[in-house]
């Protein structure tokens, strides 16, 4: 099941690490954040491209939904594998062929003449995605102790939600301007550029080789799972009717696939994802988290754009501009839970609360139509954007600082792989979701007025309201406003499991150090009880925490 080697010691400790000074963190996040910025973005950019790319390249419905679901595929699927190798391979080095995978992909994307091409390439811009997206996280985690991790975790959050959402926001402003929708991928390929040459120049990582195999059997049958899981959530409700055999095809394979997986892992030296590592309290709980976050981060983003186009009849570039507050409040969260989490050492409270006012939000945003007023609905984004930003990157936080450096890429992968996962999963059901709500919402208004649906062409061709008759246009936008409340409804719902996993993770108090020392770990979580209360500013910081004990 492995094939690869790398020279070292395997069972002697370490060396720890030289600690790098803020300024440079700061110099070296710079590169590291314009990667994860513009890996990000580019899965998002496209969004509001794709009908005129498919257009463009003579492609079918079946096409349109490829090239979506072959990026998400690569970018999910090998999240984790990346994670791994970069606890076997030098980091540095990793982050930049992800950086250098992703040019290839996306230069090679822009200039596809035809939608096969276009969905290969897509592949290959995916898995550098990947890459940039698991490594960003394990090469801060090397540098920095969890305890100042808060601090710069802010930045990270608030560069995530910023190429979330102003992705469509670029894409819209590229296809309505002269340039066309192929610079939609171009103009990512600078900025890597400029980032790999940054990375390159400011990023001083001591590496430590080891002597250990790569499992390559594991790495694959998680990607098949992962895989199966996709296409079937992309093709059901089109292809083939969610309770069918084809359905049924799909799950037991997975399954079976997963279990193999599951088996393999348990086996071999090095496993992709450990099970000493994803069957930790906290690592398995934070998955459950992480699963509605990313629902939440990619969902979010990409229905309130088809809402504020759709149902309120904004252009592609203002739609952009209108999802902002989410943006907003992700950024002012992260940055302000950041920093409290320097100053008090802990971090449930925050993440617990994060959660909470992503429920809260979704709620709210469930009970929107089509006439709800934006200032209410901005709002209603700052709540979701807040609980995000407090809430994404400490999820990670609280799993790194369970691990060892030397696994600290494993664990960060395996949370960005769920989710990256949940989002996915989630944007597919959501979407199926309110097709099929709209679907039931058009039928009736247009009956209501005495229409013939059929005779209408109720169903995807309604998309283009501004060519539909007024009556006809009406009915569509009321639908799609009042239809969209129902998918937040459903994402405020898997928020309450994510909310209640995070009430169960134990908080162990942030080491100083990048390596846990043997020091680090063994001690009764009750140790520390009568610690675990709020504190004040002007207080120190509790002894147990300082320590690096569990705290309830």
């Amino acid at each position: 099941m492995s094939s690869s080697t790398v020279n070292s010691p395997s069972q002697q400790s370490l060396p720890p690490s030289s600690e790098m000074s803020h300024r440079q963190i700061v110099e070296a996040l710079v590169g590291i954040l314009a990667a994860l910025f513009v890996g990000m973005v580019s899965s998002t950019i496209v969004s509001n491209a794709l009908p005129t790319i498919i257009a463009d390249l003579h492609g079918s419905q079946r096409a349109y939904t490829w090239l979506v679901t072959a990026t998400l595929l690569a970018m999910t699927a090998t999240t984790p594998i990346w994670g791994k190798l970069s606890d076997l391979f030098n980091k540095k080095f990793l982050l930049q062929l992800a950086i250098v995978i992703f040019v290839i992909g996306s230069s090679a994307s822009g200039a596809a003449q035809n939608t096969g091409m276009m969905i290969g390439f897509r592949v290959i811009q995916g898995i550098g995605m990947g890459g940039i997206t698991a490594l960003a996280q394990t090469v801060i985690g090397a540098m920095i102790p969890p305890r100042q991790r808060g601090r710069y975790n802010g930045y990270l959050g608030s560069v995530m939600a910023l190429a979330t959402v102003s992705g469509p926001l670029i894409g819209g402003v590229i296809v309505d301007s002269s340039l066309g929708w192929r610079w939609c991928f171009y103009v990512c390929v600078p900025l890597a550029v400029i980032a790999l040459v940054l990375i390159q120049k400011t990023l001083h990582l001591e590496h430590h080789p080891r002597k250990a195999s790569i499992d390559w059997g594991g790495a694959t049958l998680i990607a098949a799972a992962v895989s199966a899981v996709l296409i079937w959530v992309s093709f059901a409700g089109d292809d083939f009717a969610w309770m069918s055999w084809q359905t049924a095809a799909f799950l037991i394979g997975a399954g079976v696939v997963l279990a193999l997986a599951v088996v393999v892992e348990r086996r071999v030296k090095e496993p992709v994802v450990p099970p000493a590592i994803i069957s930790k309290r906290t690592t398995l709980l934070a998955v459950i988290a992480s699963l509605a976050v990313g629902i939440a981060m990619f969902g979010g983003s990409v229905f309130l754009g088809q809402y504020f186009q759709v149902a309120r009849g904004y252009s592609p570039t203002e739609a952009g501009l209108l999802t902002m507050p989410l943006m907003l409040g992700v950024m002012v969260s992260s940055i302000i839970v950041g920093r409290l989490i320097v100053s008090t050492g802990y971090y449930k409270r925050y993440i617990v609360g994060g959660v909470a006012l992503l429920v809260v939000g979704f709620a709210l945003l469930g009970t929107i139509d089509h006439t709800t007023s934006l200032v209410l609905i901005g709002f209603y984004m700052v709540l979701v954007g807040a609980g995000v930003g407090a809430s994404m990157q400490n999820l990670v936080l609280a799993v790194q600082n369970t691990v060892d450096s030397t696994d600290i890429g494993t664990a960060s992968g395996v949370i960005a792989f769920f989710r990256s996962l949940g989002g996915a999963v989630g944007v597919t059901v959501l979407g199926a979701i309110l097709a099929s709500h709209v679907t039931d919402l058009i039928m009736k208004g247009l009956v209501g007025i005495g229409i013939d649906p059929s005779a209408a062409a109720a169903g995807g061709s309604t998309l283009d309201v501004k060519n539909l008759p007024a009556p006809v246009a009406e009915v569509v936008r009321a639908a799609y406003g009042d239809g969209t409340a129902r998918i937040f409804l459903v994402a405020a719902v898997v928020g309450v499991f994510g909310l209640i996993a995070t009430l169960f993770i134990e908080e162990v108090a942030l080491r100083k150090t990048v390596s846990m020392k043997p020091s680090d770990v063994g001690e009764s979580p009750s140790e520390l009880a009568d610690d675990a209360r709020p504190v004040q500013s002007a207080q120190p910081v509790p002894a147990g925490v300082a320590e690096g004990k569990h705290v309830k």
